[in-house]
């Protein structure tokens, strides 16, 4: 696995696959683990191969203390750009890094305006970003009309979430931010979530750290989960009453939470399932992409990717597994080494 040091700033970046061109996202902190970054590229290269994407995953990461973080970023953006307008990388904000710092790279990346196209409140990307998780519940539960959902980790993405699952006829009854959390048995209003999230952000629901753990406490049949890689545990994933659990940020659970959900008879939808749905808007699958066309594209592939899967003898998740690297298989003349999953 390819390793990018850059020389202006303590920053790297991760391509999982030599030679390909690659795309991920980008965070920022005192410090950025390789070892993490490495485990967000393998995931987006699964998702890349889930909608038969001929790219590899990348992760990038700036070491930076909050009172130099511009300053690195800056120089992190202007030393990267010759290779992203190369067509080499696409990078895409993350934790610790704001959209607008990376507008130089956003400029020059060459994914399809389509995506910045606003569909139902959002940027066509984000829309997709909440949806594909949305799709994914609905295709294993075999619908969402009187279902009850809860959102993990509930940012940018969170309103499409709400949204989508709503218009399925669901009920949000929980949701948890990086601040805090919030719940109600008979629903929370899509239309209330959205506008708090706009004017206060995490802070929608209050400033209480603990309290945002109660989510994974919360009786429902499906749990949207992402705050952070290795969100879900085998500790916390023996407390969940879900049955279903849906990612919508890469590898929120560890191999051994996988494992007990398993024996509890929850269904682990695998990550790079729902959170590929973005990228079909990035590079369109169509010739003259519209935001309906893009959509119904991203609708046929994550319950595509589901059907095939989901009674796999070995499980859904190897079985999804199995059938990305069939598709890597018809590319690359080895596979990546380890599925991806939170360390």
């Amino acid at each position: 696995m390819p390793i990018h040091q850059l020389t202006s700033t303590d920053a790297f970046v991760v391509f999982d696959l030599d030679g390909a061109r690659a795309a991920g996202a980008v965070r920022s902190a005192p410090k950025i683990l390789v070892s993490g970054a490495k485990d967000l590229a393998r995931s987006r290269t699964y998702a890349f191969a889930t909608v038969e994407m001929r790219r590899g995953g990348a992760s990038a990461g700036i070491n930076a203390a909050p009172d130099d973080r511009a300053r690195a970023i800056a120089a992190f953006v202007e030393e990267l750009t010759p290779m992203v307008a190369e067509g080499t990388l696409v990078l895409e904000p993350a934790k610790g890094v704001e959209a607008p710092a990376l507008a130089a790279l956003a400029a020059a990346d060459g994914r399809h305006p389509v995506a910045a196209t606003e569909h139902r409140g959002d940027p066509l990307a984000t829309h997709l970003a909440g949806l594909g998780p949305v799709l994914a519940a609905d295709e294993v539960l075999g619908g969402l009309e009187g279902r009850t959902v809860a959102i993990e980790g509930f940012a940018a993405a969170g309103p499409a979430i709400a949204d989508a699952a709503v218009d399925r006829g669901a009920r949000v009854v929980a949701v948890a931010t990086g601040a805090g959390s919030v719940s109600d048995p008979q629903g929370l209003d899509p239309v209330e979530l959205r506008a708090g999230w706009a004017r206060a952000g995490d802070a929608l629901v209050g400033e209480d750290a603990e309290a945002r753990e109660k989510i994974f406490g919360t009786d429902a049949d499906v749990l949207f989960a992402g705050s952070k890689m290795g969100a879900i545990d085998h500790t916390t994933a023996e407390g969940l009453s879900v049955r279903v659990v849906v990612p919508h940020d890469p590898i929120p659970y560890t191999a051994r939470a996988l494992a007990v959900m398993g024996r509890a008879g929850i269904t682990a939808v695998p990550d790079f399932v729902p959170t590929a749905a973005p990228l079909l808007a990035w590079w369109p699958p169509m010739a003259d992409p519209t935001p309906d066309a893009v959509v119904a594209a991203v609708t046929d592939a994550v319950v595509a990717a589901l059907d095939e899967t989901l009674g796999h003898d070995e499980g859904g998740f190897l079985g999804a597994c199995y059938r990305a690297e069939a598709f890597l298989a018809t590319w690359r003349a080895s596979l990546p080494f380890g599925r991806p999953l939170a360390s």
